[in-house]
């Protein structure tokens, strides 16, 4: 490989994606190249390349991001490599340092690589490209571990040259340059044209697998086969065009199947998958769904034995069965007929919010004066606080929506309000009741005849349980007197031209 040819690697892949095919004249290109960029040979080697793919392309912006991860004792050393290397570059470079918080049984490699791939999304825009280092021995390792860990199609398709990330409000580009490019053609580039380079110790650890199978078992493949990464990468590319097929497949499909809740967010339960859909399609079938409404939600996916499980409970339990089942962090559970996959964390609410809303509205109360609009900034956010993008399941991993709601208060002398309370210190708001509970619903256009058990209400608007309670309740003393965002109660509504309060509410019940 010569420096012609590393510099048309950079741009076959990036010119497409980017359209400056078709305006190579702009002053600048909005969107920018973003480098993973550790110092090591194959990366360093590819920060050549990006600076000399910059000097005929000035409108890109293009910068080089390092994660000092903390771990290694040279750590710091590296980072005024790579600070040097890049003013030798003239690209600019950014230092991310990250903390790592390993948990029992996870790996160190596995969590490093997570918190190196959040750092730099950080400085990843819409459009912009993320170039990694990653080569045709780098590909043979991947697909030599997922064998060893009994992967299907998906995992044995190993790497691409190209691949949308991020969500689809922000997607960015993940592009591998070098794929096609053995490691030695990579050292001897670097000798070449005497690029300096860190040396990593802990490459030479054979604890880790991927070391191991580099340090011990690719070479001596090669000594048998010379040509083996070379044809396991062409193998992997064959059954990625088929996993392609699986996933558009998946993807037309899949959205019939799905139910994303209407209305206002408090009543949203999430997006959950047709059992009895999903029961009349064939079994293999089945399995290739779950994973994709699983990956639709940007959720991790079980293993085969976990994802079996899920299957066989969730198709066989009665359709008022309690069903909750635990992997990785994620519970799935079934609500009528209809699954629904979550992170386990966003059905946990901070155990002061109740006081901090409470403490927020009686402030307001006795502060504002009349027809005062106020953000009363009674808002709960999950703890991975992600967005709520749609698109095709094969062309970018989802963000889970978590169960945000927003709710305002008013006070007004018209329209659907409640009455003002007598104490305004014994307001509060709580997230749960007893199911006995009775209220009688004032909706925006319509409202119940009787008062009903809240249990029962809970039935009516179709909220399932694990989301009843999370919902907002406002009490005046004792007294349920509205859902917020859901409903008032019409007994306790101001007469006439009465000063009163007006929450947001469903049009209808």
């Amino acid at each position: 490989m010569d420096k012609s040819q590393l510099v048309g690697h950079i741009r076959r892949l990036c010119l497409p994606h980017l359209a400056l095919h078709a305006n190579a004249t702009a002053t600048q290109c909005q969107a920018k190249i973003v480098l993973a960029y550790s110092g090591g040979v194959d990366s360093e080697v590819l920060a050549y390349g990006l600076s000399e793919f910059a000097k005929i392309f000035p409108q890109f912006a293009c910068v080089l991001v390092h994660v000092h991860h903390g771990i290694s004792r040279h750590a710091d050393k590296w980072v005024t490599h790579c600070q040097q290397k890049a003013a030798d570059y003239n690209l600019p470079i950014i230092i991310e340092r990250v903390k790592l918080d390993l948990k029992p049984r996870q790996s160190l490699e596995a969590v490093a690589r997570e918190a190196r791939y959040h750092a730099i999304e950080q400085h990843l825009g819409s459009g912009d490209i993320l170039l990694t280092a990653h080569h045709q021995d780098d590909q043979l390792e991947t697909l030599l571990l997922a064998l060893k860990r009994g992967q299907g199609p998906k995992g044995l398709a190993a790497m691409g040259e190209y691949q949308l990330a991020g969500s689809a409000v922000s997607p960015y580009y993940k592009l591998r340059p070098l794929l096609q490019v053995s490691r030695d053609e990579i050292v001897q580039f670097s000798a070449e044209h005497a690029l300096t380079h860190i040396e990593d110790e802990s490459n030479q650890d054979d604890s880790y697998d991927r070391n191991f199978l580099r340090l011990n078992i690719i070479p001596l493949l090669k000594s048998r086969w010379p040509s083996i990464a070379l044809t396991a990468s062409r193998s992997a590319e064959l059954i990625n065009e088929q996993q392609q097929l699986i996933e558009h497949e998946v993807s037309s499909r899949l959205p019939a199947m799905l139910k994303v809740s209407q209305g206002t967010n408090m009543a949203c339960n999430g997006t959950g998958l047709s059992l009895s859909l999903l029961a009349k399609a064939p079994l293999a079938w089945q399995a290739l769904l779950l994973r994709g409404y699983l990956t639709h939600l940007g959720l991790s996916l079980p293993s085969q034995v976990q994802l079996n499980q899920i299957l066989s409970q969730a198709l066989t339990a009665k359709e008022d069965a309690n069903l909750n089942i635990y992997y990785s962090g994620i519970v799935v559970k079934r609500f009528g007929q209809y699954l629904y996959a979550m992170p386990s964390e966003h059905l946990t609410l901070a155990d002061d919010l109740p006081l901090r809303l409470t403490e927020k509205l009686q402030g307001w109360l006795n502060a504002t004066n009349v027809n005062e609009e106020v953000n009363a900034e009674v808002q709960h956010n999950a703890v991975l606080a992600l967005s709520n993008p749609s698109c095709h399941i094969n062309a970018t991993h989802l963000l889970f929506t978590p169960f945000n709601w927003h709710v305002n208060l008013v006070k007004s002398h018209t329209g659907i309000r409640l009455k003002l309370p007598d104490n305004i210190y014994q307001v509060s708001i709580r997230f749960s009741a007893k199911g006995n509970t009775k209220c009688q619903p004032q909706f925006a256009e319509h409202f119940r005849q009787k008062p009903r058990e809240l249990k029962k209400l809970w039935q009516e608007l179709s909220i399932a349980p694990w989301r009843r309670d999370h919902i907002p309740l406002l009490f005046y003393g004792d007294e349920l007197v509205g859902a917020l965002g859901l409903w008032v109660d019409k007994r306790y509504l101001a007469q006439d031209n009465a000063l009163g309060l007006q929450i947001d509410i469903l049009t209808s019940g």
